[in-house]
């Protein structure tokens, strides 16, 4: 690291040049990112993305690209006005490209809707929604909707959009008030704010050039611009603060920001590559929704590490020691040195009596953990978006007509296997009793089929069911319907052999998102668990602080999952916190929170026990160490950790449901860490272990390759009694 940060200071002129371009290029980025985004769930590899690329090929109809058109009369619908509509829909329709429309449809005595099908993905269909919505009649009796997943993901990119801002404006003012209360009036307040602007550019333009050639969530947007917010300020508060603390000891500027380096900056690279490892396992699951996610979560701590790598030291010597010197913002009688205030107050109490501090801080991290058995999963829903854009009234009109399930319905293929096949006695027989079945269910609003086109393609070799359900596509109703229509409807039919019949659209599509997400998270997780493991031994060389920190990020993420029941489900300060109090969780949320949160909370792991090792390193017995570690980073953690609470609050703050439940998770389990694990359990188990805290024997640190620190040399070869 020495050597690394010689080598930065000599070419800091270049570096902060090239760190200027990637600030640049990451903002035309951003403003151009938005229409490349979409929230699209294909299941690659499933039933539903078998019939969805039939539908696509065969009958021009992909369904996260097509609109449905609704319609409401004042006067009722007559012969005359649903013809006058349909040709208003026919005529409207060719404003997009490569669409179909199809007939209307009535919903009851005043209500037609029918849909414009095309080939166009959701990224492309969205931006003709306003020319689609101008194309239709409007007035006279008539008052005209245009809905669907692209109408609606069109109205709500402004919302997005938004709920950015609003985040923003919620997350800078806490973060200024923070650096100012630990830097005072000093210019070192600008300093991470800077190296904030450019690892998030820099993430941003990998997910514009990612976007260009892979499905892109829209939720990336916010999730970089929070999170990362939150993360570079961390590192570069951190990195700022000992390097003020070294000045002090060294004087020297460049001697300050080598042994700068050499310890928080250390630390920042093992913080960001747990964060890293966690959000890695995101690319490794087969949905391009979450792996669009992983690609922006994971850029972040990468962007961060190299930033901290050769931004920050670049940074530091140019700010100099002016550039951070310090103007208190309290007088001196009201301001609490390290070894006379709160931390080490704290410290000397866990010391003295750590069983009784472990015993209440595990009850209550159990205790808000325990919720999670309550935890239910939505692939999505609509209930938890703003209500005003006019695709969500066109759907509200649609749902109270028929049901919630008419926008997405379930899309049934029959494969009959050659041309002309669906034509045959036989197999006009079993679809029969197939639609006499669904119709059957209590779970169908409405079926449509006919041995005729568009419900069969020009070949004849394929036929379409298409089922409205009476409750929304990710309900766990319409869930139920899909299991009952593949396991038992399908088989009740009796196929001929050789015909295949797929389950496609809104639900099927919804309940393999679940199952394929789910079916590979608990290997990843189980590999994270490994890699971080050994991570964190080479970080603090040792065999048993990396399992009490991973069991301990296990109860962290146990206790978000617990909020997210309390505060969504139950509807637990939904009044003040003005959220969404819905049955379900979206099924992304549990899987990102874990990839975010494991990497997240080992930051203050890293950041605490790094410093506790260098005392150690340097004579300490361990209940010293361990409180010297606690007094020396327990302000910073905390003023880390308000910074990445406020800027996770920008989330909360938002009005789309997933956004708000992604920032309670995050809120609530950064806030415990940095209070209860980090402040309490951690330094309470370290000083019952005792000495050993430090063993790592002798053939494991070979294995992997673990450096002894020169300072713990010459305390080898006998560790002292514990606690001594």
């Amino acid at each position: 690291m020495e050597r690394w940060t010689r080598v930065v200071l000599r070419f800091r002129w270049p570096i902060l040049t090239g760190w200027l371009v990637v600030l640049l290029a990451g903002g035309f980025a951003f403003t151009h990112l938005s229409s490349l985004l979409s929230n699209e769930f294909s299941v690659p590899g499933t039933d539903s993305e078998r019939a969805r690329t039939i539908l696509e090929r065969h009958f021009g109809d992909r369904s996260d690209g097509a609109f449905t058109v609704v319609f409401r009369l004042r006067e009722g619908v007559d012969r005359a006005a649903y013809v006058r509509l349909q040709r208003d829909v026919d005529r409207a329709a060719r404003v997009v490209p490569e669409s179909t429309p199809r007939q209307l449809v009535p919903a009851g005595r005043n209500i037609v809707y029918g849909d414009i099908v095309s080939t166009l993905s959701i990224a492309k269909a969205k931006g003709y929604t306003d020319d689609l919505y101008r194309a239709l009649p409007h007035g006279g009796g008539v008052q005209s909707y245009v809905t669907g997943q692209a109408a609606i993901q069109h109205d709500l990119d402004p919302i997005f959009s938004k709920d950015l801002r609003k985040g923003e404006m919620i997350a800078l003012p806490i973060a200024v008030l923070v650096l100012l209360a630990v830097f005072g009036l000093s210019v070192a307040v600008t300093m991470p704010f800077i190296f904030a602007a450019c690892t998030v550019m820099a993430t941003l333009g990998g997910v514009y050039v990612y976007a260009h050639f892979l499905t892109t969530a829209t939720y990336v947007t916010n999730l970089v611009f929070l999170i990362g917010l939150g993360i570079a300020i961390d590192y570069s508060l951190l990195v700022i603060y000992r390097f003020r603390e070294e000045l002090l000891r060294h004087g020297d500027v460049e001697a300050a920001i080598v042994r700068t380096m050499q310890t928080a900056g250390r630390a920042v690279v093992f913080s960001g590559a747990t964060v890293a490892i966690g959000l890695a396992l995101l690319l490794f699951i087969p949905l391009p929704f979450v792996r669009s996610i992983g690609v922006g979560g994971f850029l972040i701590p990468l962007t961060s590490i190299a930033a901290a790598l050769t931004l920050q030291p670049a940074l530091l010597s140019l700010y100099g020691r002016r550039g951070v010197a310090r103007i208190p913002l309290l007088p001196k009688r009201f301001r609490a040195e390290e070894d006379t205030g709160l931390w080490h107050r704290l410290a000397t109490a866990i010391m003295r009596r750590p069983l009784a501090f472990l015993g209440g801080g595990a009850v209550l991290l159990v205790a808000a953990a325990i919720p999670v058995f309550g935890l239910q999963l939505t692939p999505g829903s609509a209930s938890g978006i703003p209500q005003f854009p006019q695709s969500v009234q066109g759907f509200d009109v649609l749902k109270h007509s028929i049901g919630p399930g008419a926008i997405s319905p379930t899309q049934v293929v029959v494969d009959s296997g050659h041309p002309g096949g669906v034509h045959e006695p036989r197999v006009q027989a079993a679809i029969g009793r197939l639609a006499g079945g669904i119709r059957a269910d209590h779970e169908t609003a409405s079926l449509r089929v006919a041995p005729r086109q568009p419900f069969v393609d020009p070949s004849g070799r394929y036929e379409e069911l298409i089922v409205a359900g009476r409750d929304e596509y990710g309900s766990e109703a319409a869930q139920s319907f899909v299991h009952r229509l593949r396991g038992k409807l399908v088989p009740a039919a009796g196929f001929p052999s050789g015909v295949r019949v797929l389950a496609g659209g809104g639900p099927p599509q919804g309940v393999d998102f679940l199952d394929q997400a789910y079916r590979y998270f608990p290997w990843l997780v189980a590999a994270v668990l490994v890699l971080t493991y050994f991570l964190l031994m080479r970080a603090f060389r040792s065999a048993l602080l990396p399992l009490k920190a991973v069991i301990l990020n296990l109860l962290s993420v146990a206790a978000a999952y617990g909020m997210l029941v309390v505060v969504f489900k139950w509807g637990v300060g939904r009044d003040v916190l003005g959220l969404y109090q819905i049955g379900q969780i979206e099924g992304w949320i549990p899987i990102f929170l874990f990839a975010m949160l494991f990497g997240l909370s080992m930051d203050y792991e890293v950041f605490l026990v790094t410093r506790m090792r260098e005392e150690w390193d340097h004579g300490r017995d361990n209940r010293d160490a361990v409180a010297y570690g606690l007094e020396r980073t327990g302000r910073i953690v905390t003023a880390a950790a308000i910074v990445m609470v406020a800027a996770f609050s920008g989330f909360v703050a938002g009005r789309i449901v997933g956004l708000q439940e992604f920032g309670i998770g995050l809120a609530v389990a950064i806030f415990l860490d940095a209070t209860l694990v980090r402040a309490v359990l951690v330094p309470s188990l370290m000083a019952l272990f005792g000495r050993y805290n430090w063993w790592l024997p002798g053939p494991l640190a070979r294995v992997v390759r673990v450096p002894e620190s020169p300072l713990e040399q010459p305390r080898r070869p006998a560790l002292r009694p514990a606690g001594r």
